[in-house]
């Protein structure tokens, strides 16, 4: 947040063009899954910023909500929780979360490094308190694939 550097970059990938009237098979959770490769020095990191950019169909969306929870090996390090509110129909919103990240101990961190993608979290997506999606990710610190 302080110096403005971008950490990672994800944008959805372009829906592939069919013939009319051909059958889609495509996996209805495809693209609910992130993996992140970050070097150990993330993990020293207090804040970031992240700038979510969604588009909303033909009906509007009331009380719009995300509940983020980040986890190391089943222990929770962190729950965020944002509001998004209302959002009007056939609108392209863009809103910026500040994750305010816990301060973590020397062996945590280290551990994290070693055990590559056992950082995990799950983002929930709400719309009138009613579950609408679920994602996940998981997280390497250890600066490579």
């Amino acid at each position: 947040m302080e110096t403005g550097t971008v950490l990672f970059e994800i944008t959805k990938p372009p829906a592939p063009e069919r013939p009319p009237g051909e059958k889609k098979d495509l996996d209805p959770n495809g693209g609910r899954f992130v993996r992140y490769q970050f070097t150990p020095a993330f993990l020293q990191l207090r804040q970031v910023g992240a700038t979510v950019e969604f588009t909303v169909g033909d009906m509007p969306i009331n009380n719009f909500r995300m509940i983020e929870r980040h986890y190391f090996r089943e222990q929770l390090l962190k729950s965020f929780d944002f509001e998004f509110g209302f959002c009007m129909p056939s609108s392209k919103n863009t809103c910026e979360h500040i994750y305010e990240f816990p301060p973590l101990s020397e062996d945590i961190m280290s551990e994290m490094i070693l055990h590559p993608y056992k950082t995990q979290s799950d983002s929930f997506y709400f719309v009138d308190n009613k579950l609408v999606m679920h994602n996940k990710a998981d997280y390497s610190y250890s600066g490579s694939p």
